[in-house]
C-alpha cells in the first residue's frame, strides 16, 4: 500500500503553478505506484479556518463558509482538468474532520500533553504564526511584506520541547522505532539545526480567532489552524474508513513546499508519538517558482496559473512544462517565452513530430501491429520517479525519443518497401509502446493515444502537440 498526500491549500488563494506542481508530483508518484502494483490513496484538499481566513472573506464582502465554498471550488475544478486522479479531497470545515480533530485534542490533552500560559510575541497574519524579531526584514514580515501585530494572551500549549530529543534521533538513526526521513538532504539538516537550536512549546490556541474549530474543553478558545490542518492526513483516511493505510510499516509520504516544513517535520510527528500513531515515511519539501528571476506575486501580476497554462499547452503539454522545471531543491525559474520554447522543441518537434512520421509510414504499407513486449522500468527511472527527479526521469525518456528518432533516420524507410520496411517499422513501433509505458505517469493521456494509435491498423492522426507560435 502507498499513501501519498500534498499539503492541504489555504483558501485565502486560487491555485497557481506552485500549488500545481506539488499535486502533480503526487499525483506521478501515485500513478507510478499503481503501474508497480501498489494499492494507492492520494489525498489533497483545503485548509479552510484561521484569521487569514475571515480577513480574506471580509475583503469580498462574503461570510467565511461562502467564501471557503468559493474558492475550495476552484481547487476541485482545476485538479480533474489536469487529469490528477485524487482519491479524495477534505475540506477542514467538514463535520467529520472537526469531530475526528476534537477527538485527537482531546486525548492529548487527557494525556497531560497540553497547557495553559500567558504568551506575547509578533503575530503574522499572513504566516498564521508567530515569529521572531530575527524573521523580520526592515520590521515586515519577509514572505508577506507586512509588519506583524504584537499579540499578547492566555493560550494552550503542546509540549513540543518534550519531543525534541526523539525527533532528533528519529530523523538520524535508522533504527529508532519512529524513523523518518527528511528530503532533500538540505532540508533534512534545516530541521535538525533548528531541533538543536531554539525550539519553544507550540501554541494550540487562539483567544480571539471565531472562525475555527473551539478547544473542546474550553469553549472560549478556538484551535490555532496550523495544528488543526495537520490532522487532515489521518482524519481523511478514517472519514473513508481506510486507516489501513495509515499502519505500522505503512509507505506513507507527505509532499510540502518548504515554508512549512517545519510543522510536516517537527511539530506533525512529535503529535503523532504524543499520540502513539505511527510516523509518515517521508516528508519531501520542494522549492518555489520565479517568474523571469521575480518572486511570484499578484503585485507584480506574474501569477502563473494552471488555467492559463493548460489553455496555451493543453493538458499534457502543461504537466510536461511543470515536471521538467519542477523546483525539488532549488528555486526554479521559469517564464512564459521558455515554456513555449520548451514545448515546441520537445513536444512539437521531438515527440509529436517522431509519432506523426512513423505513423504515416505505417499507414502507407498498411502495418499491423500488436503489442507482445511486457515492458519493464529501469531501476535509474524508477529512482527518479521515486526520487521526485522528475527532470531526470523525463529526460530518461527523452534521450529514447532522440535514439529512436535518430535510428529511423539511418534506416531511411521512406526507401525501403515489402519485408524490409515492416521490418524497421515495427522496431520504431515498439519503441513507441515502451516510450508509451514510461509516459503514463507523467502524461497519461499521450500514452494512452500513443499506444492507441500503434495498436491494430496504424492510421495517421492530427499531431498530438500542434505547434505554438512564440
Amino acid at each position: 500500500k502507498y499513501y501519498v498526500t500534498t499539503p492541504i491549500y489555504y483558501v485565502n488563494d486560487i491555485p497557481h503553478i506552485g500549488h500545481t506542481c506539488t499535486t502533480l508530483a503526487a499525483d506521478a508518484l501515485a500513478r507510478f505506484a499503481k503501474q508497480q502494483g501498489k494499492e494507492v490513496f492520494f489525498l489533497t484538499g483545503t485548509d479552510e479556518h484561521g484569521a487569514k481566513v475571515v480577513e480574506a472573506a471580509s475583503k469580498e464582502g462574503v461570510p467565511p463558509q461562502e467564501f471557503c465554498d468559493q474558492v475550495s471550488q476552484r481547487f476541485r475544478d482545476i485538479w480533474p482538468r489536469l487529469n490528477i486522479q485524487n482519491d479524495y479531497f477534505i475540506r477542514t470545515t467538514n463535520p467529520k474532520h472537526k469531530e475526528i480533530f476534537s477527538r485527537l485534542i482531546n486525548q492529548l490533552y487527557d494525556q497531560g500533553e497540553i497547557y495553559k500560559k500567558k504568551y506575547g510575541g509578533w503575530y503574522c497574519v499572513g504566516c498564521e504564526k508567530y515569529i521572531t524579531e530575527k524573521d523580520l526584514v526592515d520590521g515586515k514580515c519577509p514572505d508577506h511584506n507586512r509588519p506583524p501585530i504584537w499579540q499578547e494572551e492566555e493560550n494552550y500549549f503542546f509540549k513540543l520541547t518534550k519531543y525534541v530529543p526523539i525527533l532528533i534521533e528519529a530523523i538520524q538513526n535508522p533504527h529508532s522505532p519512529y524513523y523518518y526521513q527528511i528530503e532533500p538532504e538540505a532540508k533534512r539538516n534545516e530541521v535538525l539545526s533548528r531541533l538543536k537550536d531554539d525550539v519553544i512549546d507550540i501554541s494550540i490556541s487562539r483567544a480571539n480567532v471565531p472562525w475555527g474549530i473551539p478547544i473542546p474543553w474550553d469553549k472560549e478558545q478556538t484551535t490555532y489552524v496550523w495544528i488543526e490542518a495537520l490532522c487532515n492526513y489521518y482524519s481523511a483516511l478514517e472519514i473513508n474508513n481506510r486507516l489501513d493505510f495509515w499502519a505500522k510499516d505503512m509507505e506513507i509520504d507527505h509532499l510540502v513546499g518548504k515554508e512549512i516544513l517545519w510543522f510536516h517535520a517537527a511539530v506533525w510527528p512529535a503529535m503523532l508519538i504524543a499520540l502513539n500513531l505511527p510516523l509518515p515515511k517521508r516528508i519531501f519539501a520542494h522549492n518555489f517558482y520565479m517568474v523571469d528571476g521575480q518572486k511570484m506575486s499578484k503585485s507584480l501580476g506574474n501569477v502563473i496559473a494552471p488555467e492559463e497554462m493548460i489553455k496555451r499547452y493543453g493538458v499534457d503539454g502543461t504537466r510536461y512544462l511543470i515536471y521538467t522545471s519542477f523546483p525539488h531543491t532549488n528555486d526554479s525559474d521559469v517564464g512564459w517565452s521558455r515554456f513555449t520554447e520548451k514545448y515546441n522543441s520537445d513536444l512539437a518537434n521531438g515527440l509529436g513530430n517522431l509519432v506523426s512520421r512513423v505513423a504515416r509510414l505505417c499507414e502507407k504499407a498498411q502495418l499491423e501491429h500488436k503489442p507482445e513486449v511486457q515492458f519493464e522500468c529501469p531501476n535509474e527511472f524508477t529512482h527518479a520517479v521515486n526520487n521526485l527527479k522528475f527532470d531526470q526521469a523525463l529526460a530518461y525518456i527523452w534521450e529514447k525519443i532522440t535514439q529512436v528518432d535518430k535510428t529511423f533516420n539511418e534506416q531511411e524507410p521512406w526507401k525501403q518497401s515489402g519485408e524490409a520496411l515492416k521490418k524497421t517499422l515495427r522496431t520504431s513501433v515498439t519503441s513507441l509502446h515502451e516510450i508509451a509505458y514510461l509516459l503514463t505517469s507523467f502524461l497519461p493521456q499521450t500514452a494512452e493515444q500513443i499506444k492507441e494509435q500503434f495498436t491494430g491498423e496504424i492510421q495517421a492522426r492530427t499531431p498530438l502537440f500542434p505547434k505554438i507560435d512564440a
